[in-house]
């Protein structure tokens, strides 16, 4: 096995950059993931045009793209990842987030290294799973494999605007259409190890309604001088709340899991940036929440508006409205660890690494695996480590020889796990 990785490494590498390239060239932002995946599906079935490149719209501008052989059936092992990035690429959309205005700029590729923008959280894992699936699809007499590059594989809040919307996402598109893939492979970035459990993920939505005033007129707001003037001791109860949460929901040691909890603050809104004459009346925050497995959303909204409700008695905004409301992504799920999947997967990642993948407690990062679980498909996760470039944190820095390995391990691991599953 070895000596095959080390012929392979070089086409591998060669392939792996021609797909960064590929993407780089169009953005794909959630939910606006179609011409990416025409693009990469037109280039795709150019160069391997025995392979059926097939994009799958789930919305106008959403898209995923599904790759397998001609006569691969639906219950074909699947390599999964995702088209979309969390941010959107867009510098001045994303200014909010990052505080920066200056375009993010190209990949560039120098000797084994890649930097561009969106690697860590899609593009880099999703080469190296075109390259492995591509490897393994069109190896004479392998078992069928299937590839799946998901549209709305990151996460966002349908907590917005007048009324929450339907959450359409790529994934469920495809698994709703058809019978399921006897097991799934999810090429994502995150530990240097092997993942058969993930946690959940949760959206609250905190709104504290007050009455808006002019400025001009102090008094004439609801509590004098508007919400955000009075803001600290609420943004300081969510804190805590999110501090306490993570604290005291860790699983019991007597229950070993490899997943944790986390809980912050991303976003505050309040007021119009063109209309900071007036008082604002409402203040609206927005809290991620990582959840595990027992979680209960109404349960977690519950506890903090009753923090928030006690922490605001008596202070300026004790007469405002307190609301919380929650959108559950998803739950926290898990694969058995005795899964002919998780078998499979441990049996690669010691050919390819040499040793058993390491064990890992409290990972709180959450991908469409848990998606794939709640369909009854065992699903593994692992993937290639980026990190961050020092000269801009919106791109990512990848290692194409760590690529290679992994899709060399996902190739190698769809062909044993095709042969073992029924």
């Amino acid at each position: 096995m070895a000596s095959r990785r080390r012929r392979l490494g070089p086409f591998l590498i060669r392939t792996i950059v021609q797909v960064l390239r590929v993407l780089d060239e169009v953005p794909a932002p959630y939910g606006h993931e179609a011409a990416a995946a025409e693009h990469l599906a037109s280039w795709c079935s150019a160069r391997w045009p025995r392979i059926a490149w097939t994009v799958r719209r789930y919305s106008a501008t959403g898209a995923s793209l599904h790759a397998a052989v001609p006569g691969t059936p639906d219950s074909a092992p699947l390599i999964y990842s995702h088209l979309d990035t969390s941010l959107s690429g867009d510098a001045a959309e994303d200014r909010p987030i990052t505080g920066r205005g200056d375009a993010p700029g190209p990949l560039t590729v120098t000797g084994d290294r890649a930097e561009g923008f969106g690697l860590g959280v899609a593009r880099a894992p999703a080469a190296a799973a075109l390259a492995g699936f591509v490897t393994a699809a069109l190896t004479e007499g392998s078992p069928p494999v299937q590839l799946l590059l998901a549209g709305s594989g990151t996460h966002r809040s349908v907590l917005t605007g007048a009324s929450p919307a339907a959450r359409t996402t790529g994934v469920e598109h495809f698994l709703a259409d058809g019978p399921r893939p006897s097991a799934a492979i999810v090429a994502k970035g995150g530990p240097p190890t092997l993942l058969w459990e993930e946690p959940g993920a949760l959206y609250l939505r905190v709104r504290v309604t007050g009455g808006y005033g002019a400025v001009l007129a102090r008094e004439s707001a609801t509590p004098p001088g508007g919400v955000i003037a009075h803001a600290a001791p609420l943004i300081e109860a969510m804190d805590r709340w999110c501090r306490r949460y993570a604290a005291s929901s860790t699983p019991a040691a007597s229950q070993p899991s490899q997943v944790g909890p986390a809980a912050g603050i991303g976003s505050l809104v309040a007021g119009r940036p063109d209309k900071p004459d007036l008082f604002a009346g409402l203040l609206e925050a927005g809290i991620y929440v990582v959840t595990v497995p027992g979680a209960v959303p109404s349960v977690l909204a519950a506890s903090l508006k009753n923090d928030l409700s006690a922490a605001l008695a008596g202070g300026p905004l004790s007469t405002c409205a307190v609301e919380v409301d929650h959108d559950e992504i998803h739950p926290a799920a898990a694969t058995p660890s005795g899964a002919p999947i998780v078998r499979a997967a441990r049996a690669a990642w010691r050919g390819a690494f040499g040793v058993d993948p390491p064990p890992i407690t409290g990972w709180t990062g959450s991908t469409d695996g848990v998606v794939l679980r709640a369909h009854g498909v065992d699903t593994v996760r692992l993937g290639p480590r980026t990190s961050p470039s020092h000269a801009d944190p919106r791109r990512d820095v990848a290692q194409l020889p760590d690529l290679a390995t992994y899709a060399h391990l996902y190739a190698r691991l769809t062909l044993t796990c095709g042969e073992s599953l029924p």
